[in-house]
């Protein structure tokens, strides 16, 4: 295979094109899973002439956007994609051939698909017909907006992010049973616009009678609903819940124990768009996370925002199946009646405590925002 990323006279220029075609694939984030976030441009005597990027699921490629949008013009052009242009057919042909027959003399790539249909044999078909490949350019940048991709085809299960609006206290809230403003105006825009790049939003019961969230994206723009996922062992969610009556493409599904009201599960599983769904209990108590996450895995959902509440947070910390913690820190004080942001969790030492690793901080209005990973390192 063909790996020009050390040739320093084309890296610039190639840099310079692979970061438009990561805006490309951006505009994907959130609406293509199972699939990754794919964005190309084709450029011709140093223009860009034609962009693309991979919609949905079961639509056209990255790739083949920007052929079609480039017609004739692609025609000795090189295209910059993000990801590994497919060789097998799927529910869309292989990009590969469709490069080859538009007449691309050269394709810079910023990650090998570790996808097994694919993984390098479609670089290996653009060079036994003729194309120029260079790969691994903004590799790291090309796999991190693909996290979710990469966890989801290696393990069948999502990428979890927990996300928490807190106090300089670490409260959730003012008082225990009582809904209260924690963060300002600019962290509640960031929060929907991470809802627009998920799969899924997940919440507690708890969550869901003290706040009776909408859970969905609310952007100045058009914005996109993640689906629902709603943990009620118990099925204490009254059929009035306001997630239940909304205008939204989206569905809901809640997840309870076997052991619940069957006459519960029937009622609410009539309302439109509802799914209840029974699953196992864990031998901690509570649900089942685990059986969660296959499940959601397995209707193609590779993205997860968990917002709580305080046991949710601690129960998926607990078992080790956070991914990234995003943390909004408002400068206020909640006293000792507020509920804090994990119930049920304690550690001996430093050394015993998750950490986090690639530790960034930035302001939203008036809140710090603190950013991390779970893992020093992500192996998918």
């Amino acid at each position: 295979m063909t790996d020009n990323t050390t040739d320093m006279t084309s890296l610039p220029i190639d840099i310079e094109y692979m970061l438009e075609a990561l805006k490309e694939a951006r505009k994907g984030e959130g609406r293509t899973a199972p699939n990754p976030c794919v964005g190309a441009v084709i450029v011709q005597d140093g223009k860009i002439i034609a962009r693309g990027y991979h919609k949905k699921a079961g639509t056209p490629h990255a790739e083949v956007h920007a052929l079609a949008a480039a017609g004739a013009a692609a025609l000795g052009a090189c295209m910059y994609v993000t990801l590994e242009p497919c060789s097998h057919t799927g529910k869309t042909p292989p990009c590969s051939h469709a490069v080859v027959e538009a007449g691309i003399k050269r394709v810079v790539v910023g990650m090998i698909d570790p996808n097994p249909l694919v993984a390098g044999q479609g670089i290996k078909y653009l060079q036994a017909n003729g194309v120029e490949v260079v790969t691994g350019i903004l590799e790291k940048q090309c796999r991190d907006i693909n996290l979710p991709f990469l966890k989801h085809i290696s393990s069948g299960i999502p990428f979890i992010t927990m996300k928490a609006g807190i106090s300089l206290d670490g409260k959730l809230c003012y008082q225990k049973g009582i809904s209260g403003k924690m963060t300002g105006a600019a962290s509640k825009l960031e929060v929907h616009a991470m809802r627009n790049s998920i799969d899924a939003i997940l919440i507690g019961s708890g969550t869901a009678l003290v706040d009776d969230p909408s859970l969905t994206t609310r952007l100045p723009e058009e914005g996109r609903d993640p689906l629902r996922v709603i943990l009620d062992s118990t099925l204490r969610i009254p059929a009035s819940a306001k997630f239940f009556h909304l205008h939204s493409q989206a569905a809901t599904i809640i997840y309870c124990s076997k052991s619940s009201s069957a006459q519960k599960r029937k009622r609410l599983s009539a309302i439109a768009g509802v799914t209840v769904e029974t699953i196992k209990e864990h031998r901690d108590g509570g649900l089942d996370l685990v059986d969660v996450l296959q499940r959601l895995g397995k209707r193609g959902v590779c993205s997860v925002l968990v917002e709580g509440g305080a046991n949710i947070h601690s129960s998926f910390l607990k078992q080790g199946l956070v991914d990234k913690v995003v943390l909004f820190i408002a400068p206020v004080f909640a006293g000792s009646k507020g509920i804090a942001l994990l119930e049920n969790f304690s550690v001996s030492d430093r050394t015993n405590a998750p950490e986090l690793y690639n530790v960034t901080y930035s302001q939203c209005g008036d809140d710090l925002v603190v950013r991390g990973d779970c893992r020093e390192t992500y192996v998918f």
